[in-house]
């Protein structure tokens, strides 16, 4: 005879309270999700204008600003790239979310969840990998210090 696991033989009430808790939260989402491709389209305008602008600036030769002008565009339009990716999943899941409350559908309903998942999984890794760029980072200090590089 085969046993189910806790989660087959457990069914979730999806109530009109949480439909409500659901709704609100998808709107909210879609705000958040909405601001943040407009902050994309700043950066990556920032990154171009950086670019452009930035070269022409400070020394009379230019030869050290385009270093900077370019390395400063470049970071703008990494930092956008990398954005794109959490902004992109808490859009969808904003609208599967409303598309699943306002047609009853359970597939609209999964995907949904599935795009949240996501988004808080790239941001989650996104962390680790920030807090492991720290780490690097301090040890490189404390070691530059102790050697008498400073």
């Amino acid at each position: 005879m085969e046993q189910k696991s806790a989660f087959e033989s457990f069914e979730l009430d999806v109530n009109q309270e949480i439909k409500g808790y659901l709704n609100e939260t998808s709107k909210w989402s879609y705000f958040l999700s909405i601001m943040g491709f407009i902050a994309i389209g700043f950066m990556l305008l920032g990154g171009i204008g950086i670019a452009f602008v930035g070269s022409d600036l400070g020394e009379s030769d230019g030869t050290y600003q385009i270093g900077y002008a370019f390395g400063g565009a470049l970071f703008y339009i990494v930092i956008a790239v990398v954005y794109l990716f959490p902004v992109l999943y808490l859009f969808r899941f904003s609208k599967s979310m409303k598309n699943a409350l306002r047609n009853n559908n359970n597939e609209a309903f999964i995907e949904a969840f599935k795009n949240l998942k996501s988004h808080y999984k790239f941001i989650a890794i996104f962390t680790i990998a920030i807090i492991a760029l720290y780490i690097i980072i301090i040890f490189g200090v404390a070691v530059t210090a102790g050697s008498g590089m400073f």
